[in-house]
């Protein structure tokens, strides 16, 4: 685990603006695996202690302070209905006094009533965001674009924050986390054969992979897919790390091999769960008292599980548990299905 030549001070160098409480800690798991021989530990982004935490913390700690040292008064972002991403950034914008503006795409043709109002959802009302819908992607492209110029004919300064925060700016968060990652692995004796991470938009697992490489961790970093084909979110990792480079103004050393995506995982693509994650979501609830949601972690979890459940990865992993834990409350029947061996409900 030799350490790399880039210059770990060369990022501090870079402004934030204070979020997050880090570094996470690093937790042994004691959910079982079949098949699996190793330990199991998990980094706990999901206690970030913004917001209800999550990883989109570390992004915007570098998302903001770019917006803020632009002049910005606004903030424009966009996502799903009960986007973590979102939630995050909304609450960001309040703490750095700038007005928040959120693109929300409805990802289902139908969705419950709670759904819209709950989770994720309700915490942006919350945080103050002026919510506008979409129909679909495209046309919450087309808004972002719209409320941005809108914005600035009103006088504004409006700040495009990508979704995920996933560009070369949020994703130095990552490049952080995974320097502390390796510090901690070190400082407790352990050498991982793998670290998992859900793959979104691209942002975390590319900063996770830059840094690792950057520093001369040679750790394969696995991503499964939430969404979409391994081939898409391939191109999403790669073009935040050569936005990363960009902004380090560095080469990354990596090979195209290193972007690993398993994309068995995805179901009927965002937002829809699938029933393994949901399993998943039950079991390391009932054995290690932490939750996954369905939608990020609980598929990045179950693909981990296939995975190092198959014998393929010999030794200690690591999962990065990303949070997600608002949209557990947004489909109350996806809880009750989740549930339903729960000896909870009984009436007296």
């Amino acid at each position: 685990m030799n350490r790399g030549s880039f210059d770990r001070s060369a990022l501090d160098a870079i402004q934030r603006f204070p979020l997050i409480t880090a570094p996470t800690s690093l937790d042994s798991i004691r959910c079982e695996i079949p098949g699996f021989c190793g330990s199991l530990f998990m980094k706990r982004d999901d206690n970030t202690g913004f917001a209800m935490g999550g990883n989109k913390g570390r992004k915007l700690e570098y998302t903001i302070a770019d917006a803020l040292a632009k002049g910005a008064t606004a903030v424009v972002t966009s996502g799903g209905i009960q986007s973590n991403h979102v939630r995050q950034t909304a609450a960001a914008a309040a703490k750095a006094g700038l007005a928040c503006h959120a693109i929300l795409t409805p990802a289902l043709a139908q969705y419950p009533r709670a759904h819209l109002e709950s989770g994720n959802a309700l915490l942006d009302m919350i945080f103050g965001a002026q919510v506008h819908v979409a129909a679909n992607e495209a046309d919450a492209e087309l808004l972002v674009l719209q409320v941005a110029n809108d914005l600035r004919g009103a006088g504004g300064r409006p700040h495009v924050v990508p979704p995920g925060a996933s560009d070369g700016v949020g994703s130095l968060g990552y490049v952080q986390c995974a320097w502390e990652l390796r510090d901690q692995c070190q400082s407790l004796g352990i050498d991982p054969a793998a670290v998992f991470v859900s793959t979104g938009s691209g942002g975390t697992h590319g900063g996770l992979l830059a840094g690792a490489r950057l520093d001369g961790w040679d750790v394969p970093i696995i991503g499964i897919s939430v969404s979409e084909p391994a081939e898409i979110k391939r191109s999403r990792v790669r073009s935040a790390m050569t936005m990363i480079g960009e902004r380090l103004g560095c080469h990354i050393p990596f090979n195209e091999a290193d972007i690993i995506i398993d994309d068995t995982h995805t179901g009927a693509g965002y937002a829809h769960p699938t029933e393994s994650a949901n399993r998943w979501v039950k079991k390391l609830a009932r054995s290690d008292g932490i939750l996954l949601d369905p939608i990020y972690t609980g598929k990045g979890f179950s693909g981990m599980a296939d995975i190092i459940g198959g014998g393929s990865i010999a030794g200690d992993v690591v999962f990065i548990h990303t949070g997600g834990t608002p949209a557990l409350f947004a489909d109350p029947q996806l809880l009750v299905t989740i549930a339903t061996d729960a000896p909870c409900l009984k009436i007296l």
